[in-house]
């Protein structure tokens, strides 16, 4: 059985410091802004066109999204940056999932998704790095992903080699410049806090996606931001139900329809002096989606108005 090697005096000092320093950063570059400011969540891969993407989050009246960019090929560099400036958008994170099958339920999710699942994981890892060199072109500082099931047990070899692929797509991030997200569901907060702090990497942080947790069973996003909460970066506004089919996740809901306290997520990030991006994501297509889009940015933003004054 592989565990996770002890560091000795020397590198956990460096480690710690190194943590702190970028803890404080991010901190500091938060407190440049009074209150979170609302993006939402675009794709520009598919059929969807980098201008077409970005003059949606446009016509919603906001000022940032967070984009998915699919395989992240080089070429989509210059189309996304030029409509990036061309509607004075800022990206806040570049998100991908990389390549092959992804099944969204407990039964196949842990052998499918993120780095987890061994006979996709380097794959996946070059698709980070390609969205890492994507971002960095398009001056994103954020590199966003699902890790998958990260096992609860850390004695577990499959542990051991996830925290390892984490700590490489983290050093990659790093290299130019940017944060590594981690998207909460698919395991308990304390489990994604271990993997975080096993890494010891200081430029990892957690998208904390307020329905993820209630939709994969695995918590609720207020208890979570007393775990989790210093190493918030991002946040995906999203609304759902718990599971009550064991083998398939909660239904994901509108905004306000589902069991997430907005109010006291707000009231919680307000205590943490959290002031970055917060992204609506709403996983329905159609009219439907723009008119909860619509509905949710004036519901969140009278609750980051009422809870940061």
């Amino acid at each position: 059985m592989k565990h996770m090697p002890s560091p000795d005096r020397r590198l956990f000092m460096k480690t710690a410091l190194g943590t702190a320093a970028a803890i404080a950063g991010a901190s500091s570059a938060q407190s440049a802004g009074s209150k979170p400011r609302l993006g939402v969540v675009v794709g520009v891969s598919g059929q969807t066109t980098p201008d077409q993407a970005i003059a949606r989050v446009k016509a919603f009246g906001l000022e940032c999204c967070q984009v998915g960019v699919g395989p992240a090929p080089p070429s989509l560099a210059e189309p996304l940056k030029a409509a990036l400036s061309k509607y004075q958008i800022e990206a806040t994170a570049a998100m991908t999932l990389g390549s092959g099958k992804m099944v969204w339920d407990f039964y196949q999710g842990p052998l499918t998704i993120g780095l987890v699942p061994p006979a996709t994981r380097t794959a996946r890892m070059d698709a980070l790095k390609r969205a890492s060199d994507l971002a960095k072109m398009c001056d994103i500082k954020a590199v966003h992903t699902h890790c998958g099931f990260i096992p609860e047990n850390p004695n577990e070899p499959l542990y051991t080699d996830t925290v390892k692929a984490i700590q490489d797509v983290a050093a990659y991030c790093k290299a130019n410049g940017q944060t590594f997200l981690m998207e909460t569901g698919q395991e308990s907060p304390v489990t994604l806090l271990r993997a975080i702090v096993d890494t010891g990497a200081d430029n990892i942080g957690v998208n904390l996606d307020t329905a993820n947790l209630i939709l994969y069973g695995k918590g609720d996003p207020v208890a979570a931001l007393d775990v989790i909460g210093k190493y918030v970066r991002g946040l995906h506004a999203k609304d759902g139900m718990y599971p009550t089919d064991p083998k398939h996740l909660g239904e994901e809901v509108a905004i306000g329809k589902g069991k997430v306290d907005f109010a006291e997520v707000m009231r919680k990030l307000h205590a943490l002096h959290y002031t970055g991006p917060i992204t609506i994501e709403r996983e329905i297509s159609g009219a439907r989606q723009e008119e909860d889009i619509r509905a949710s940015i004036k519901y969140l933003q009278q609750l980051i108005d009422s809870s940061y004054s």
